[in-house]
């Protein structure tokens, strides 16, 4: 029998509970963590986002002053920290010309901030897409590799190298537009 997107939904979150997901303690910390995270559990990045928290340094001002190779230092439990701590940077610079304000960067649409997100070298659509969601609270539907999986095996989607965006319509499309609709069924899954 095949589930409508709403249904399977309910099925998880009668199984699983409300999962109250993304552990940070700021917006901004979920948006370093987003960039921290690809290609690495969340425990590794929480090493990294307490290890900022603990140097006093977790604000955007306050990042974008020390050098590169002494950020990447910090972040070393995440792999990759090189790249990751020039990716960070891309992003303080980026997010300089709002004054460093999320409520600034609000103001945009989502289609508007998703486009200068993936404008910034190193940030992709999933990234991107966390950060609208979780940061900004703005509903966009977060596609990785376990949504691939998941649907593909239920035989929600035709296959599992499907596009990132024909996914994310597919469940924009099928769901009632809610942040913490979107936030907790990705959490879900």
């Amino acid at each position: 029998m095949n589930k409508t997107l709403l249904e399977i939904y309910h099925i998880l979150l009668d199984n699983y509970h409300f999962q109250f997901w993304w552990p940070s303690k700021t917006s901004f910390e979920i948006i370093i963590g987003a960039i921290l995270t690809q290609n690495v559990s969340w425990k590794n990045v929480e090493k990294a986002l307490n290890n900022l928290r603990d140097k006093g340094i977790l604000e955007p001002e306050k990042l974008l002053k020390i050098p590169c190779n002494e950020l990447a230092e910090y972040i070393k439990s995440t792999g990759f920290y090189k790249q990751k701590a020039k990716k960070i940077f891309n992003f303080l610079e980026f997010f300089r010309r709002y004054d460093f304000s999320l409520e600034r960067l609000k103001q945009k649409s989502i289609k508007d901030i998703r486009a200068e997100l993936l404008n910034i070298k190193g940030i992709g659509k999933e990234t991107a897409d966390s950060i609208i969601l979780y940061a900004l609270y703005k509903p966009i539907f977060v596609v990785d590799a376990y949504t691939r999986r998941m649907f593909s095996r239920i035989g929600i989607l035709d296959r599992e190298d499907m596009k990132y965006d024909n996914i994310r319509e597919i469940f924009e499309d099928s769901l009632p537009r809610d942040v913490i609709l979107f936030q907790d069924y990705h959490a879900q899954i």
